[in-house]
């Protein structure tokens, strides 16, 4: 239906507005009220629209790798809670890190398919801060996950002898519950450093997600405040939990110069091998996107490095922490013996 509206103007008095449906009339009004804040309490992505008709074989592609990094990461914590021999502290923490990263992906992944294939690219503004607060806090998690994991090693390689009795079930329960806490928080924090801020006319969102630095890029006024606080919150996250993993390293490199045989240095560099692949590849991504100055953002480029973070790791982590260990690979066949046995 089109409608035929009388507006006042500067120059001639009145002027006419045509309206052509609903979502014209959203947009208009846009440009009637405030000229710096918007009226309209929702955001637009815009992160894969300039792809055109390649759109439906990124959905193609992305749902491929979700399918297995979702299944693979499942998998891998039913294993370690079936088999008895993975109830060890390693594989404790390993199964709470695939927890985490499969609850991040859920909270990007199917939100960004839907839009490739359905072309809804909109979200509510209570819906956006949703997602980044549980996209960052999950983040997080995963950062102090991965430095847990750490100490585990460096206990078991510098002081294999007092293994079980320092890294007794308390506290690897607390270990847990303070990563989970802690990446809650800085989570939260991160929100409410950007959601506190006002939104000026543009509500296009330059990505497929609500990631700080392009929502961050669309409020008003003077953001030197917050940016601030964004790199102080990622500063804390990324340089305290990655220090944790250096200075447990450094003890655990230390311990392994140590040992007389080569064949005892390899094993026991081996087992950290997956871990340090993980750490290297997350904390690549993840300073490059929040360690950074605003005026360095690229719409290509961090899309790119945000499809490697959000869809590439945590398919990653089963295939070089869990997929490739002898461990759970004789798990994987115990468990699948043990139903096949049980069937027949």
């Amino acid at each position: 239906m089109t409608i035929l509206v009388i507006l006042p103007s500067k120059d001639t008095g009145h002027r006419l507005a045509r309206w052509d449906g609903s979502a014209q009339l959203s947009r208009m009004s846009l440009s009637v009220g405030q000229p710096n804040a918007t009226s309209w309490r929702g955001f637009v992505f815009l992160g894969f629209s300039s792809f055109g008709d390649l759109q439906l074989l990124l959905f193609v592609l992305f749902l491929c790798l979700y399918l297995v990094t979702l299944t693979s990461n499942v998998f891998i914590i039913i294993v370690i809670r079936l088999d008895s021999h993975l109830h060890t502290p390693m594989y404790l923490f390993l199964s709470f890190l695939s927890f985490s990263e499969t609850c991040y992906t859920l909270g990007i992944v199917p939100r960004m398919l839907s839009g490739l294939v359905m072309g809804d690219q909109h979200i509510s503004y209570v819906g956006c801060a949703a997602q980044m607060f549980f996209s960052a806090s999950w983040a997080c998690t995963n950062c102090f996950l991965l430095a847990v994991m750490g100490f585990d090693r460096y206990v078991a390689i510098c002081a294999p002898l007092h293994y079980d009795s320092r890294m007794h079930p308390i506290l690897c329960a607390q270990l847990i519950g303070i990563s989970f806490l802690n990446g809650y928080l800085f989570g939260l924090g991160m929100t409410l450093v950007i959601f506190h801020l006002p939104f000026c006319s543009s509500h296009e969102i330059q990505h497929f997600f609500c990631d700080t630095p392009p929502v961050l890029s669309l409020a008003c006024g003077d953001t030197g405040l917050s940016e601030l606080g964004i790199l102080i919150l990622s500063l804390l996250v990324l340089l305290v939990s990655f220090l944790f993993i250096t200075i447990s390293y450094v003890f655990i490199l230390a311990a392994i110069l140590r040992i007389p045989s080569a064949q005892g240095r390899k094993k026991a560099f081996s087992t950290c091998a997956s871990h340090l692949t993980v750490v290297i590849v997350h904390y690549g991504c993840a300073s490059f996107m929040y360690l950074r100055p605003k005026a360095s953002y690229s719409l290509e480029r961090d899309q790119l490095i945000a499809v490697t973070y959000t869809v590439v790791t945590p398919l990653l982590n089963p295939i070089v922490y869990s997929l490739r260990n002898r461990a759970v690979q004789t798990a994987l066949k115990n468990v699948f013996q043990r139903r096949l046995l049980g069937k027949g």
